[in-house]
């Protein structure tokens, strides 16, 4: 049960990752990196800045261009600030001198004594936004995770059942029939479960182990539909399920009432649960994973009279279920499904 859980989880979680480092590590930093262009002076680092504006005031005080000033601070708003701020700082007479005639070529004064300001400190780092992604997407993917169990909780997608409670193996016969594909003559496991009208809690759940005590998978039946509200509930459908530890899908049928397998809308709505199949007195169904065969006999079948229309809700229903394991399947993919184990509890 555990398997099959790690891997449904596994496999979208390791196809998440793999997207998001494709798609941000090798496609945004390496194909397709991006870019930052339009940035003007002001976003150097106050050193660089200080640089910036002392060579651009000596070239200035050589040639006197105050179209070449202008031009080299057009992107920088408040640089005559930044000018007198750095010449606020300065002790020596001449590049002060210079300084306040570059401003003086952008706001027509140059620096007002006391008005020089101070110099831009240097800019606390960006924070980094690499835990906060990583973050977001935890919580996504933990988010993607629960709808999808939420789904297979409630049929949409096919999952195996947690056990409710393993039974005592019980001798029968009829579902313990093999079939076909030279099947040995007595099954791994035989178990029998009745429904009783009023138990509308109905779920059973039962394990499957080889001769050596080796969990093989599970098998169990529940409600799949009721009609209408009443209690105890109208059952007109069940479901008989196949769990295989050796196998990523869950085989689900649906056994249907009479009044419900010709219902033409009802067949509809439970088609997404498992193949619909007509619950019949003696009636054998079989259902084959990767390595496990169970036959579903249905041993005992009765519906309540007192529930319009006839024949749609089911007063005692009884199935025996019996399990083969198939010949050479076992023994490999048992040994990798225990890999699979040991690697996803390390």
């Amino acid at each position: 049960m555990r398997i099959l859980q790690s891997r449904s989880i596994l496999i979208p979680a390791i196809a998440f990752v793999a997207g998001l480092v494709i798609g941000w590590f090798v496609i945004g930093w390496g194909v397709w990196p991006v870019e930052f262009t339009g940035a003007g002076p002001q976003h150097l680092h106050p050193e660089d800045q200080a640089n910036y504006l002392r060579n651009l005031a000596d070239l200035f005080a050589f040639d006197g261009n105050q179209d070449r000033v202008r031009q080299a601070l057009g992107l920088w708003p408040e640089a005559d600030q930044a000018i007198c701020a750095l010449a606020g700082t300065s002790f020596d007479p001449a590049d002060v001198a210079r300084l306040t005639a570059l401003a003086a070529v952008l706001n027509g004064v140059g620096c007002a004594p006391g008005a020089a300001g101070t110099l831009p400190q240097p800019q606390e780092q960006g924070r980094s936004w690499l835990p906060i992604i990583i973050g977001l997407s935890v919580l996504l993917l933990g988010l993607l995770v629960g709808i999808y169990l939420l789904l297979s909780r409630r049929g949409v997608v096919t999952q195996a059942r947690p056990a409710t409670r393993r039974a005592e193996v019980v001798a029968g016969e009829g579902a313990a029939t093999p079939p076909a594909r030279g099947l040995e003559a007595t099954p791994v496991a035989h178990f029998e479960t009745t429904y009783v009208r009023g138990n509308d809690a109905y779920d059973d759940s039962f394990s499957i182990e080889n001769a050596n005590g080796d969990f093989l998978g599970e098998c169990g039946v529940g409600v799949s539909e009721a009609m209408g509200m009443d209690v105890p509930r109208n059952v007109t459908a069940f479901e008989v399920w196949l769990f295989d530890k050796n196998d990523i899908r869950t085989i689900t049928k649906v056994i249907m009432s009479d009044a419900a397998y010709f219902d033409d809308a009802l067949k509809a709505k439970l088609a997404p649960k498992g193949e619909p199949v007509l619950a019949r007195p003696g009636e054998t169904i079989a259902l084959e994973t990767a390595t496990l065969i169970v036959n579903a006999h249905i041993s005992e079948l009765e519906y309540s009279s007192g529930v319009s229309p006839a024949g749609s809700a089911f007063e005692r229903f009884t199935v025996e279920l019996s399990a083969w394991v198939k010949p050479g399947g076992a023994s490999e993919q048992t040994v990798a499904a225990e890999e699979t184990t040991e690697i996803l509890d390390f």
